[in-house]
């Protein structure tokens, strides 16, 4: 995909990803496993979808990796650097188990209404933060509330990072309801989506071990997002999925 953006709109989220409140100590989650390599998947051949989970980690976080690991799913984490810096364990604990890992600023400004400093700053604290915890930085950017212009994809080219957003919403952090986080995510979901969840939600949570049986029962892989944009040839700096006013 070539990185050819012609206006200054700025892009409108599906979903607001509302940061958490207040910052809550962890709990001691269980001890990172070593790393096992996953078999490939190819999401050409195979149906696919990639839960991601922002502004974590979050106080449930090791729940949902208990779950993700009993169903051998897969997800990526779109992480907050205050809370990779305040929850180092479960950040270790998403990369030793095959999860991705991504970069969703510091402390969750409007990157559309911040200077170009003070965006460098929140994404730089933030892979410094992620890599201090697991030893790796993060490949994708999600900027908070999803809301992305010129300036921030280019920034995002200079941090290398494609700019990942998403193809629908289970706007569990407005229902906070189980049954209606579960109905929305499988509403919503289809080959190759990319799907906003959050994981301080403890409603999502508690709706995962649903969630994953549900969609793999329909044949679903659940995959990271590189699976699911392999395909896609996304160059630093561009956006995907490609909203409204960007040109392809």
């Amino acid at each position: 995909m070539s990185r050819q953006l012609t206006s200054l709109l700025a892009i409108a989220a599906v979903c607001v990803a509302l940061a958490p409140g207040q910052a809550q100590a962890a709990t001691t989650p269980k001890k990172a496993a070593t790393p096992k390599k996953a078999a490939a998947v190819d999401c050409s051949q195979v149906k696919c979808i990639a839960l991601t989970f922002d502004d974590g980690p979050g106080k449930y976080a090791g729940t949902l990796l208990d779950t993700l690991k009993k169903y051998d799913a897969k997800a990526t984490f779109f992480l907050e650097g205050q809370y990779a810096k305040s929850r180092p364990q479960f950040v270790k604990r998403m990369a030793a188990e095959g999860h991705e890992l991504g970069n969703h600023s510091y402390t969750h400004p409007d990157f559309t209404k911040s200077e170009p400093a003070a965006i460098r700053s929140e994404i730089q604290k933030t892979q410094d933060a992620v890599k201090k915890a697991a030893g790796v930085e993060p490949k994708l950017l999600r900027p908070p509330y999803g809301l992305a212009d010129l300036t921030v994809s280019d920034i995002a080219a200079e941090f290398k990072m494609p700019i990942i957003l998403w193809t629908a919403g289970s706007e569990d952090w407005a229902s906070k309801n189980v049954e209606a986080i579960k109905k929305k995510t499988l509403e919503v979901a289809k080959p190759n989506g990319i799907i906003l969840m959050h994981d301080w939600v403890k409603q999502t949570v508690d709706a995962m071990p649903s969630i994953v049986k549900s969609l793999q029962g329909k044949g679903y892989h659940l995959v990271t997002v590189s699976d699911v944009v392999k395909g896609e040839n996304l160059e630093a700096g561009d956006i995907f999925p490609v909203p409204a006013g960007w040109e392809n």
